[in-house]
């Protein structure tokens, strides 16, 4: 049969990225208590399309996902996307991947526990023989107003906040990206804020939630920069971004800060020759 996405294309407009979005796909990620965990992401696949051709083959790109099918992490990614541009006879490939990932949370107090789901992402590209790789994890949290606190003669407003982490980080000598766990970050997203929020509470336990939100009253400016003094600590860390959005509960609109870093070239290497002399 005809090949028709193999005809030629006299436009001359090269694509950026062509591909499929929206496939729902079971995969394994891992999971730092259970090893591995299963779930079902939604994921976006592209490559470029060089001007001459005029489309891509989108069967294909389910084929190459088919052949990976099982454990997909950030060891994993990088082979999907050399085997799309090898497939696809494309100099760039990019994969992204949105999905659930659940982790047992106990109660503050009464320690009942549940599943509670957090929204992770992976977001993979090769270029030429440059790749990159970002993992990210959106995390619900509690923040209360400090201003509220300081004016108010009893209480203080506080509203749900969501505080979005994406990181990208350094390679290790074998010249893979070093492993964060997502746990790490969701950790990281809540101790940064007033209190964490909890899928199953208790009387004793919303009473303990609703006193600590109050005595730890968090701008959502103070989120970002409190994760940002986190992550840059961390050596593993080569760049990051960080968004964090509060629903207001007295105001008809929310309220959003974000920052962006890369941390500067050279200074991993130097850092971390300091942390082995301080404990040598």
């Amino acid at each position: 049969m005809e090949d028709v996405q193999g005809r030629r294309d006299s436009r001359e407009v090269a694509l950026d990225k062509v591909g499929v979005s929206g496939l729902r796909y079971p995969i394994v990620v891992l999971d730092r208590e259970h090893q591995k965990q299963h779930t079902v992401a939604v994921l976006k696949m592209s490559v470029n399309l060089p001007h001459e051709f005029k489309g891509t083959h989108m069967s294909r790109f389910i084929e190459v996902l088919n052949e990976h099918r099982g454990e997909i992490t950030m060891r994993t990614v990088p082979n999907i996307l050399r085997d799309l541009r090898k497939k696809l006879d494309a100099e760039s490939a990019h994969i992204h991947l949105v999905f659930p990932y659940f982790l047992e949370r106990r109660a503050p107090v009464s320690g009942a526990s549940a599943l509670m789901d957090y929204e992770c992402s992976f977001d993979a590209a090769v270029n030429g023989g440059k790749d990159e790789f970002v993992f990210g994890v959106r995390v619900p949290v509690t923040s209360l107003c400090p201003c509220s606190k300081a004016i108010s003669d009893y209480g203080a407003h506080n509203q749900r906040g969501y505080i979005t982490i994406e990181v990208q980080t350094v390679r290790d000598p074998e010249n893979n990206f070093a492993l964060v766990w997502f746990e790490e970050l969701i950790d990281i997203a809540e101790q940064s804020a007033s209190a964490p929020v909890y899928p199953l509470l208790k009387r004793a336990d919303e009473r303990h939630v609703t006193m600590q939100a109050f005595d730890n009253p968090v701008f959502v400016e103070d989120m970002v920069r409190n994760v940002a003094l986190a992550l840059r600590n961390d050596l593993r860390i080569a760049w990051f971004r960080i968004d964090a959005l509060n629903q207001e509960s007295i105001h008809n609109h929310s309220a959003f800060a974000s920052v962006e870093w890369v941390r500067p070239e050279g200074t991993v290497a130097k850092d971390l020759a300091v942390e082995e002399q301080t404990c040598a």
